[in-house]
């Protein structure tokens, strides 16, 4: 099967594009070589948008002798090593033909796997048991984690479960870590993150195999530490293991790779950003939420559209992707201090949580009734809690940094319509546009490292 085509791609480029070229023609007509490619599109389409004509001349003068017009085109295909020229011009002042067509081979992207642990990669034998009522995951375990594992020996098995991969890029496998993701923390988020940077220019794209627990944390987080990144980095998992027979893990992984080598394959979509891709949906990092335990479609994005749907098709909505500006700046800092509190009706904040700056909190993402409003009497104990929190002014705040969300998953927020969430801004307390649970309090945690950075400005599109 040697070809002077294939010969140095065949291991790693199934797959041709077409390129229209310019060239410039010489008072004689003859074509001096080729400018610039103008545009890249799969050779299918080129093929089906440029038509098989000939060469067409136009009668000019008296004498009735054909002359070529000024601008010519040459459609040149490379096959089997030939290049058979068809000329073409522009015919009337239209173009009959953009460019010449070469029709070349390019390398497939590169992508790396990191694997972090998660349902997808556990062991079904060890960690489920089956019954009438179905298949159950064994009590008291969490699930079984092989130690030890060696990125060649597990990417060989990836490959062999789901060869499809190898059609989408040429994968290469990092394991940085092989457990359930509640064990996955701040420290953990910081160490994808530096794997990600360490390999940005190495790589084409991103795909994360990543638990279901916790994996809207980990994409907040990353979505933020690595602000400009440009590249895709997409999470996945699965709610089975892969080696089970009717685990979703087969399906992610197949959606997530077409979604992160989407920039480098037709229709090309810039995909910029950490993303979730899950059950046929491909969610934005920092928006994304687990709401199902149970269902293949586990992962939604209430407060922002689906980047895309994968079906027989992949449906793109282009205008929700992340345009990313500036430069890239990433961070590697994190403070883990911060606590959620959902504010219950009745409940007095002082017998519930107490003087938190003396137990070392810094952090607080404090979870208002709709657009951020809060029982204000002196009874409830809510304002006189805050005010010893953070001091009668911002000036005299004892280094408690408290965002004021809501517990409402949609919808705008505007504490200042309330008095109480008035008082709590005058209280130095941050608000601003809705961002999920997950997202707040990872931001809160870096904005605690970061003190320029305000809580309530957006940075990778979480709000």
């Amino acid at each position: 099967m040697f070809s002077p085509l294939n010969s140095i791609w065949k291991a790693t480029c199934p797959s041709s594009t077409l390129v229209r070229c310019e060239t410039r023609p010489s008072q004689n007509g003859k074509f001096h070589g080729l400018q610039r490619p103008r545009k890249l599109q799969p050779a299918t389409k080129l093929q089906d948008d440029v038509p098989s004509g000939k060469r067409r001349r136009k009668k000019s003068g008296s004498n009735g002798e054909d002359t070529k017009s000024m601008d010519e085109v040459q459609e040149l295909k490379m096959t089997n090593g030939h290049t058979p020229p068809v000329t073409r011009n522009r015919h009337d002042g239209e173009i009959t033909a953009e460019g010449p067509l070469l029709m070349i081979t390019k390398p497939l992207p590169k992508v790396l796997v990191i694997h972090t642990g998660g349902t997808l990669g556990m062991d079904p034998h060890e960690s489920y048991h089956s019954d009438q009522d179905g298949v159950h995951l064994r009590e008291g375990t969490g699930g079984t984690y092989k130690g030890g594992l060696k990125p060649g020996d597990m990417l060989s098995n990836l490959l062999n479960i789901v060869p499809e991969l190898s059609a989408f890029a040429n994968i290469e496998l990092n394991v940085v870590f092989n457990k359930d993701s509640t064990r996955v923390g701040p420290s953990d988020w910081i160490a994808i993150a530096k794997l990600l940077h360490a390999n940005r220019q190495k790589y084409d794209a991103f795909l994360v195999v990543h638990g279901t627990d916790t994996m809207a944390y980990t994409a907040s987080a990353l979505s933020l530490l690595l602000l400009g990144f440009r590249k895709p980095i997409v999470l996945t998992g699965s709610q089975l293991p892969l080696l089970m027979p009717r685990s979703d893990a087969r399906q992610n992984l197949i959606d997530a790779i077409t979604c992160a080598t989407a920039p480098h394959t037709y229709p090309y979509v810039n995909v910029q950003e950490v993303c979730v891709c899950f059950g046929g949906k491909l969610l934005r990092g920092n928006r994304a939420q687990k709401v199902n335990s149970n269902s293949y479609g586990a992962f939604e994005s209430s407060s922002y559209p689906n980047l895309a749907t994968l079906g027989v098709d992949v449906d793109w909505k282009s205008r929700y992707l992340l345009r990313v500006e500036g430069v890239y700046r990433p961070r590697f800092k994190l403070d883990p201090r911060v606590i959620r509190i959902p504010i219950v009706p009745g409940s007095n904040p002082e017998l519930a949580y107490g003087d938190l700056v003396s137990r070392g909190v810094r952090g607080v993402v404090l979870e208002t009734f709709g657009v951020g409003n809060m029982p204000d009497t002196e009874e409830d104990g809510w304002m006189t809690w805050l005010r010893n929190q953070r001091g009668e002014n911002p000036e005299e705040n004892q280094g408690l940094q408290i965002y004021l969300g809501s517990q409402c998953t949609n919808g705008p927020l505007h504490p200042e319509l309330y008095k109480s969430g008035s008082l709590a801004l005058q209280l130095g307390v941050e608000s601003g546009p809705q961002m999920t649970p997950e997202c707040a309090v990872v931001k809160m945690m870096m904005c605690l490292c970061y003190p320029d950075i305000p809580l309530g400005v957006p940075l990778a599109g979480e709000m």
